[in-house]
């Protein structure tokens, strides 16, 4: 059994799932929900480290989950001349 026949064990809701979950992160840090979360609970201080972490946290979610997507789609549409998928 090669790693790529089932790609890691991930199952296509997965993946997606994943990149939504860094598109909703990065959605909460630039509308301010996070900053505004934080300053109703008294953590006014650490409001700017805790939304650079959680927008790096994010967009690598965005980007990795992506890249997975993309790579998912091009090899189920694109190869099937050549026995891929």
């Amino acid at each position: 059994m090669n790693v790529g026949d089932n790609y890691y064990g991930c199952s296509v809701v997965e993946i997606f799932l994943g990149f939504l979950t860094g598109v909703a992160w990065l959605l909460l840090v630039y509308f301010g929900v996070i900053g505004s979360l934080l300053g109703i609970l008294g953590l006014t201080g650490i409001t700017t480290v805790l939304n650079i972490v959680i927008t790096i946290v994010g967009l690598l979610a965005f980007l990795l989950f992506g890249i997975c997507i993309f790579k998912r789609l091009w090899r189920c549409c694109w190869c099937r001349g050549s026995g891929g998928c």
